[in-house]
């Protein structure tokens, strides 16, 4: 657009057809959608695909076997729930764990942690239960220091003694109360102190105090339990229950699994490798997969990629500008062309000579009706139906493009002066006028 910008066109004719062009665009894109049924062997497969093809440039493409149906399983068992989607980040955690295989990778339908800091006494809990009760807390189970400065007045050693078995008697109740509810495994964002630890392993019970707050968020949702703040009134209604409970060795990491959770919304997906800037990679990778999922479950419709959308868009874009009278035509024509930046992008990226094959792509998009899924061959350097292929991407992703980027061209074009602080022409300005009168004062006094 900057062209017509540089020739005099008001800025308001270039926005007005460019948010038309816009328009078009998204309809068109909504029109060549192909819907699917995530309820059906083939909707799943499409969940599959384009799971595999958010993966197929990223440092673990060569993993997507393994990593796709991971992706497509922890998304699905959101879409459970109306807004489960909503709260992905959330719901699903990525751990990372150094060392071991790629290969190794796993994912756990529940929640898993790694363990927390840990007292004397903590290696003779039970670790595992089988339909555990689950009380989670938000309560410190600890003898604290006294503040500072603080200050008893005394007459006696009698009620200093007092004063220390109160203390241990407030300890020993909270401890009392987590016990008497029937709770099996106590759960703290707070620290659970080494008395604590102790107290619970005698009696059979898990304990985990310093747990992340996401972590602690993920059990309540899994496990159906309530969060509490005192141990006051524990009732069996504000705990959950899981299938299974262990602590497994993961690597040089122990976790903490709770599986066959009642509500079966959260997962984990714990992440192996052999450094950490690959799991880091892996990471992203596989997070831009469970975004691409998620929005392929709302939308429940899929385009080809490689190109393939943005040719046919820009083809029916070219077409409907023979229609339009005086600059307009111009405009929506330039809009069509700058569409076909992303299937030349992708043979530059890939080293092909991208204008044979944008040449090619045209003449199969225009003359032939089966036409209008080809895109970009990377591998082969040529052209092919990358519906076929299994190249898809979601519809709505595409289209929120195309109407953002129209947005924001509209955005840049409406402004009509930029202020510009101009660079001073004095060097010393940028490093502080004042050191360099000191020395000029210093130099002419010598």
């Amino acid at each position: 657009m900057k062209a017509f910008v540089e020739e005099g066109v008001h800025p308001q004719i270039i926005i007005r057809h460019i948010r038309s062009a816009s328009s078009l665009a998204v309809k068109k894109v909504r029109e060549l959608a192909v819907s699917f049924d995530i309820n059906t062997p083939e909707g799943e497969d499409m969940l599959l695909k384009t799971a595999s093809t958010a993966l197929n440039s990223k440092l673990i493409a060569t993993h997507q076997d393994l990593f796709a149906p991971m992706v497509v399983d922890a998304v699905k068992s959101l879409s459970q729930e109306a807004d489960g989607l909503d709260d992905l980040r959330g719901m699903i955690a990525i751990k990372k764990i150094p060392g071991g295989d790629v290969r190794q990778s796993f994912l756990v339908k529940g929640v898993a942690f790694k363990k927390t800091f840990s007292y004397a006494g903590f290696e003779q809990m039970t670790k595992k239960f089988t339909n555990p009760k689950v009380l989670l807390l938000n309560v410190e189970l600890e003898l604290k220091n006294e503040k500072e400065n603080a200050e008893v007045r005394i007459e006696d050693p009698e009620q200093y003694q007092s004063i220390v078995d109160a203390e241990w008697q407030v300890i020993y109740d909270k401890l009392d109360a987590c016990v008497a509810c029937g709770a099996n495994i106590v759960l703290s964002k707070l620290p659970i102190g080494d008395l604590a630890t102790q107290y619970f392993a005698d009696r059979g019970l898990f304990c985990a105090g310093r747990v992340e707050d996401g972590d602690l968020k993920r059990v309540a949702k899994a496990t159906g339990a309530t969060i509490q703040t005192s141990t006051n009134g524990i009732f069996e209604g504000v705990m959950g229950t899981c299938a299974n409970f262990e602590e497994k060795q993961v690597g040089d990491e122990r976790f903490n699994l709770f599986t066959g959770c009642p509500n079966s919304l959260t997962s984990t997906m714990i992440l192996r490798g052999g450094s950490e800037q690959f799991i880091a990679e892996s990471e992203r990778s596989i997070h831009d997969s469970l975004m691409v999922v998620k929005r392929s479950l709302k939308s429940q419709a899929v385009v080809a990629g490689g190109g393939a959308i943005e040719m046919e868009v820009a083809k029916y874009l070219k077409e409907y500008a023979l229609n339009i009278e005086g600059k307009g035509q111009l405009i929506v024509n330039a809009f069509a062309k700058a569409l076909e930046i992303v299937p030349r992008q992708l043979c530059d990226n890939a080293g092909f000579d991208s204008n044979d094959i944008l040449s090619s792509l045209r003449r199969k998009h225009t003359q032939d009706e089966d036409g209008k899924w080809y895109g970009v061959d990377i591998e082969n350097g040529d052209i092919i139906d990358t519906f076929v292929a299994g190249i898809w991407e979601p519809s709505d992703n595409k289209s929120n493009s195309l109407a953002s980027a129209a947005e924001a061209a509209g955005v840049i074009l409406s402004i009509d002066e930029t202020v510009i602080n101009p660079r001073s022409q004095d060097p010393g300005a940028a490093t502080g006028m004042m050191g360099g009168g000191m020395a000029d004062r210093s130099l002419s006094a010598t």
